[in-house]
């Protein structure tokens, strides 16, 4: 295995993958290899289906774009429609990717390269991010994003095994969704993949104002929060005006080691298009996030946990606390990796996501 990266916990007792599922995974890399590679060549922001609207519980919409498996070969194999269906009579397993803080749908393109045409795969954008529309204060927390979660699932996978996959807020959208919806953990939801995130003891200051020293940072970041909220068009247009410094900052808080600096410019022009309201309404939930008492539900299925060592943002000892918590989960550490772990060491983090999905087809199969 690649010194970057290093599996903690047993491979095989923590998914159970029998043998055909072994094979399943090798026969999915070897079919996506082209996509891995396009993937590389591919413009960011450019990999799109065909947009849905799904209504939240409050009435706003949310942009979601779902990318379809591809017609089966006519020869295919056993192995191939275990990956493909979970029962000739049931739909096959779909998964749906929840982007972080400040992030859109686009975030997930290694994986959506990797995947496109191979897996059932839902794509959307938070509220207030991206092409979804903007929320109110009131509904700007961590527990209405597990409400929006399930809200998708009803209207684009309406029946068969999900997959849920979320990075950073993402991941804390899934606990969320968890703690709210137990009785789907298990029942419709077959694997969770939780990646770069935490259930709670996140400091959010070191996400506003990493420069301040610990000590400093919670009573200026929150003093700072409450002011520059209502002046947040001008933050925009200082946030705009400095972009060679935003550009710098990105390279160092998101990612753990040198990339090409076309990921950074994308990272960069995502966190750029978040308005700064957003960031302030916010805030104030990351503080105030404590699920790790819900997360053992999640012990009922395959459940991955993946996280850069050099996160600066949720760092190694949130994703090894969760890894403790949810009996039977596997930890992947990815040495030197930062905050966007999706991005910087893609062809660990789709590996990884490949044990997932073919332990969740499995367990659809078997039922």
């Amino acid at each position: 295995m690649s010194p970057r990266g290093r599996i903690v916990g047993s491979l095989a007792g923590a998914l159970g993958v029998a043998a055909a599922s072994t094979a399943a995974v090798g026969i999915l890399r070897q079919q996506r290899a082209i996509g891995r590679r396009a993937g590389e060549e591919i413009p960011f922001g450019t990999l799109r289906s065909a947009p849905v609207t799904v209504v939240a519980d409050d009435g706003l919409p949310l942009h979601v774009e779902v990318d379809e498996v591809a017609a089966a070969p006519t020869a295919a194999g056993p192995v191939e429609r275990l990956l493909r269906r979970a029962k000739d009579d049931t739909p096959p397993v779909t998964v749906v990717f929840v982007h972080g803080f400040c992030l859109n749908l686009d975030c997930w393109h290694f994986q959506r390269a990797a995947y496109r045409g191979l897996v059932r795969a839902v794509y959307y954008d938070q509220r207030s991010h991206g092409r979804s529309g903007d929320s109110d204060r009131a509904h700007s927390n961590i527990d209405q994003l597990g409400r929006d979660l399930h809200r998708v699932i009803e209207e684009v996978v309406p029946d068969g095994p999900v997959v849920l996959v979320g990075h950073s807020m993402g991941g804390m959208s899934i606990v969320a969704f968890a703690e709210q919806y137990p009785e789907l953990i298990g029942s419709r939801v077959l694997g969770i993949g939780l990646i770069s995130t935490t259930a709670g003891g996140l400091d959010p200051t070191r996400i506003l104002l990493p420069m301040i020293p610990a000590r400093l940072a919670g009573p200026v970041a929150r003093g700072v929060v409450r002011t520059l909220h209502l002046g947040h068009r001008a933050v925009d247009s200082v946030r705009r005006a400095g972009g060679s410094v935003a550009t710098v900052a990105t390279d160092r808080f998101a990612f753990g080691s040198d990339v090409p600096r076309g990921y950074v410019e994308f990272v960069d022009e995502m966190l750029a298009a978040t308005p700064f309201e957003v960031v302030a309404d916010f805030f104030p939930h990351f503080a105030g996030l404590d699920k790790f008492d819900f997360v053992e539900v999640l012990g009922r299925v395959p459940t991955s946990v993946i996280c850069g060592t050099a996160d600066r943002l949720t760092s190694i000892g949130h994703s090894r606390k969760l890894q403790s918590r949810i009996p039977g989960a596997r930890l992947l550490e990815c040495e030197g990796a930062g905050h966007l772990v999706i991005m910087e060491r893609h062809e660990l983090v789709n590996a990884e996501l490949d044990q997932l999905i073919t332990a969740a087809s499995a367990r659809a199969a078997a039922r």
